[in-house]
């Protein structure tokens, strides 16, 4: 997707759109601008994945497989693979 207004706006869902317009016309040209469009190209980003309704219940629900950063680590070590692999 590309980070630019076109690009964000489109993936934005519902009202998160107009909330988005509503900032970048607040933002100022330059550095302000900049870290608006950043921080809601990333929501754009979330809005887009076909798996986002699923992990978003999954989150709520309490259900959301989770991943220490000691096991994050043994998988960095052992060049991407999962513990049992």
């Amino acid at each position: 997707m590309p980070r630019a207004i076109g690009g964000i706006s489109e993936a934005l869902r519902g009202a998160r759109r107009a909330q988005f317009f509503a900032e970048v016309l607040a933002a100022e040209q330059g550095a302000e601008l900049d870290v608006t469009l950043t921080e809601w190209w990333g929501r754009a980003m979330l809005d887009s994945d076909p798996q986002r309704d699923r992990i978003h219940a999954a989150a709520v629900a309490g259900t959301l497989p989770a991943t220490s950063w000691d096991e994050i680590a043994r998988r960095r070590a052992n060049g991407g693979a999962i513990s049992g692999e």
